[in-house]
């Protein structure tokens, strides 16, 4: 059934009119608002939560043909009817193409126009609840696939850590890319939304190596040209998995591009510069200052400070040069910390 005491506004030029469909509207449970013209139409809707509007077509100035085309653009939700004395189709057919659910013809069977009402109203209803089931149905559509690709990404994120604790080599090593880089990235003093970026890409950065051979991934001694280049891969095998369920390209450009090198030699698509995404600039100082510190098959840890002068060495061939210049002012301060610490 169409809404009770919904408002229906009556706009015609003649006032008999107006009272008379005002009446019977009012009798058949409505409330009812008049407007003698189509700036005084206007104004009332402004004023009132108009629902539905029965519009006179011939009226002195606006006629009810521009005043419907006002009416669909500034509240399309508002039901229209169109009243008039002279039958014609061509006019009738420009209403309703202009969203006009009626064309009524005067002298009214009011019983008719109650009904013409009646099924315009519940059009509307309807039309409402339909467009409100399909907000509230995207947004749960929306709210379950993110709730999907988080649990895709924390158990990615648990992967990596599960493949690191097999490895006392790289065990914590993804946390610890992710902590400094977020440390740089607060150091060039980048916003928290791109903080937090950077920090999921710390995370997973190194996903890619799940396709690497774990006896080349491990192998003491030093690999061939066949099996470095099978390492490699794993910045791009990365990206590929990760696609499906991160949309955030930010972070797919960190993952994929954090082997990049300032100069350009640097794997997999040899980009240079600021061609690099700076989160991949970041990750590409993070991850290096912590495979140097951390021990290796082939290799024992190495110091701090040889980290450090390794990564000072190559600022600007291998690392950007202000992304350098950030993670050696946030080393300085940490010493600073940990010196005045042990004096006291």
């Amino acid at each position: 059934m169409a809404e009770k005491q919904a408002v229906i506004l009556i706009v015609d030029d003649e006032v008999i009119v107006r009272r008379v469909l005002s009446e019977k509207m009012g009798a058949a449970g409505y409330r009812c608002e008049q407007a003698g013209t189509a700036d005084e139409a206007l104004a009332r809707i402004k004023s009132t939560d108009v629902q539905l509007a029965i519009l006179d077509v011939k009226m002195p100035g606006m006629s009810g043909v521009e005043l419907l085309a006002e009416i669909k653009a500034a509240h399309p939700d508002i039901a229209v009817i169109m009243a008039t004395a002279v039958i014609d189709i061509s006019t009738a057919i420009e209403c309703l193409k202009q969203g006009a659910y009626d064309y009524i013809t005067k002298p009214f069977n009011l019983d008719e126009v109650v009904l013409s009402v009646e099924r315009a109203l519940e059009q509307r209803r309807l039309e409402l609840e339909n467009r409100d089931y399909q907000l509230h149905l995207e947004q749960k559509v929306s709210e379950q696939a993110r709730k999907i690709r988080a649990a895709f990404l924390n158990a990615v994120t648990a992967l990596v850590y599960a493949l690191e604790a097999k490895d006392k080599y790289t065990s914590g090593h993804s946390q610890r890319v992710a902590g400094i880089s977020v440390a740089i990235a607060a150091e060039l003093g980048l916003s928290k939304p791109e903080i937090e970026k950077i920090r999921l890409a710390g995370l997973i950065h190194d996903i890619g190596k799940i396709g690497v051979r774990e006896a080349v991934l491990n192998k003491p001694g030093k690999v061939t040209a066949k099996e470095y280049q099978h390492i490699l891969s794993h910045s791009d095998i990365g990206a590929h998995i990760l696609t499906p369920i991160v949309e955030d390209d930010a972070i797919l450009k960190a993952v994929r591009h954090h082997h990049e090198r300032y100069d350009g030699t640097g794997y997999p698509d040899g980009l240079s510069g600021k061609e690099i995404p700076l989160a991949a600039r970041i990750l590409a100082v993070a991850d290096t200052y912590d495979a140097i510190i951390s021990g290796r098959p082939y290799r024992a840890a190495q110091s701090i400070q040889t980290a450090c002068d390794e990564i000072e060495h190559h600022q600007g061939g291998q690392f950007d040069p202000e992304v350098v210049d950030a993670f050696l002012r946030i080393k300085k301060s940490a010493e600073l910390v940990d010196t005045s610490i042990s004096k006291i």
